[in-house]
């Protein structure tokens, strides 16, 4: 579904789950606030032919008229943006890569849960065998670091500034019994410094001493975000044009998902897409 007369000089594109992980396509305007005009097309699928045929149904001198696009970093979006906005600038929205540095400290947090997990069976299985009753051996806290490990989930995610008297007493355990998932919250929220900067070239600066520190630490998870960074490193720097974010299409998304929720779920796809034309289109 194509609403060319919502078309603006500032766009969103994002997908949302519509029915049963039924994937859509949507590019919003950031001028309709969520509101009535909002959505300038609704497609179904996320493949990269299939919006752009459809986007293209749009005269070119409206196209044209297009400034900005944010995004997130699937390829996919990036290339229809590409055929189909032909003069419109690509912003990677900063959420998407300050949530990859999160995610990679996550990871290493998750990996030293299995590992754990591993030695705890492992010693149950060794007790059975003795005869003897397993006592998990705990913490100060009284956790046992396989449950450290599983509720330091949040500490990860925030700042030190941001913990309660009871996760600063747990971070501290933490960080003592692995040193390496300390390094890993340090070098994710350093990554968040960098859009702290106002100007390009001191984000550009930034960005680039994080990617030498990551090569420092050897950690893989932060390599592979490092990577991500470089291969999408214009698009990232974007940002500073504008300071532009994804925010809009990510608030129309929850907007979206409450509404499915108010109707129960979604029993007709075509009438609920109806509706949802009717209320933001």
């Amino acid at each position: 579904m194509i609403f060319e007369e919502n078309i603006g000089e500032y766009l969103s594109i994002d997908e949302v789950a519509v029915s049963k992980g039924e994937l859509y396509t949507l590019v919003t305007n950031k001028a309709g606030k969520g509101k009535k005009n909002t959505i300038v097309a609704c497609i179904e699928g996320t493949k990269a032919e299939d919006i752009i045929k459809v986007l293209q149904r749009i005269p070119i001198s409206k196209r044209k008229k297009v400034k900005e696009i944010t995004l997130d970093m699937a390829n996919n979006m990036a290339l229809a943006v590409k055929k189909s906005f032909p003069l419109a600038t690509q912003v990677t929205d900063r959420f998407h890569v300050v949530r990859l540095s999160q995610n990679a400290a996550q990871t290493q947090r998750i990996k030293l849960g299995w590992i754990e997990l591993d030695n705890e069976n492992m010693a149950i299985t060794k007790a059975k065998i003795e005869k003897t009753k397993y006592q998990a051996k705990r913490l100060p806290n009284g956790e046992t670091k396989r449950e450290l490990l599983a509720r330091s989930r949040y500490i990860l995610a925030k700042k030190e500034n941001q913990w309660t008297d009871n996760q600063k007493q747990r971070a501290e355990i933490l960080f003592n019994t692995y040193p390496s998932l300390q390094q890993a919250h340090k070098h994710a929220l350093n990554l968040r410094k960098c859009y702290e900067c106002i100007h390009k070239i001191d984000a550009t600066i930034m960005f680039k001493k994080w990617i030498d520190k990551t090569n420092e630490l050897q950690i893989k998870e932060f390599n592979t975000v490092a990577n991500t960074i470089e291969n999408h490193f214009d698009t990232i720097l974007n940002y500073y044009d504008n300071y532009s974010t994804n925010a809009s299409a990510e608030s129309f998304n929850s907007k979206i998902k409450l509404f499915r929720a108010n109707q129960r779920g979604v029993v007709d796809t075509k009438f609920f897409l109806f509706r949802l034309m009717k209320l933001f289109a």
